[in-house]
């Protein structure tokens, strides 16, 4: 099944007050595993970036001045996301904010039978806790080093990882026995590691493993087995 995670950033908190769309942040994922395929966008609001915006995700406008309105890339954005579900955090959120920009610009509003709220899961999943992106990050283990401030791109990245987690873990898609070596490498490559992928350990001991035990057993004076 493909799915699209995507985060946006916006100039404010309400588009019908006059909040635009700043960037968007789309990453694609088939049966929960990224398949490396992604979508990002800036866009000129057309407007001043206040400064609370502006602390959250660092986009002034004098460097969005140079973007693209949105209406003039709607169609990539489109094409790329196709029929699939969205799934974002907050999607309300989100959700209200893209709908706006393609009702303004003359194109059909995205169903909300499409979304998918991390949000939501999370809030069923672990209720009481904290349920915002850099909690559930920390949660799961998932690194988070390199978010300094807000991002679409970034921020859709770390929440497919999250949505991975919130959904059963990182063996979504193994199915025990992957059916080909594209597979193996597409799942190793969603997994975070410390290091260099290791080939397992073979169970069964060597000849000279098997020598070595031999010899420390009979150079023990008073075993435990033998009292």
């Amino acid at each position: 099944m493909r799915e699209i995670v995507f985060d946006t950033e916006t100039t404010g908190l309400d588009p019908h007050s006059g909040d635009r769309l700043v960037e968007m942040g789309c990453i694609e994922m088939v049966n929960r595993v990224a398949t490396g395929r992604s979508y990002h966008a800036y866009y000129n609001p057309e407007r001043d970036m206040p400064m609370e915006a502006e602390q959250v995700h660092g986009l002034s406008a004098a460097f969005l001045s140079d973007k693209p309105l949105f209406r003039d890339t709607v169609g990539e954005l489109l094409e790329f996301i196709g029929d699939s579900p969205l799934v974002a955090h907050n999607a309300q959120f989100d959700f209200g904010f893209l709908n706006w920009e393609l009702k303004a610009c003359g194109h059909a509003e995205i169903g909300m039978d499409r979304m998918v709220d991390t949000l939501a899961i999370a809030r069923r999943r672990h209720p009481g806790a904290k349920h915002s992106l850099d909690a559930l990050c920390t949660r799961y283990g998932i690194d988070r080093s390199h978010r300094v401030k807000h991002g679409a791109l970034l921020d859709a990245e770390l929440l497919a990882q999250v949505y991975v987690e919130l959904t059963g873990g990182r063996q979504i898609g193994l199915e025990l026995a992957a059916e080909s070596e594209q597979d193996v490498a597409e799942i190793r490559s969603f997994v975070p590691r410390q290091g260099a992928y290791r080939e397992p350990r073979p169970h069964a001991a060597s000849a000279q493993e098997l020598e070595r035990h031999k010899n420390f057993l009979e150079s023990m004076e008073t075993p435990l087995w033998h009292t």
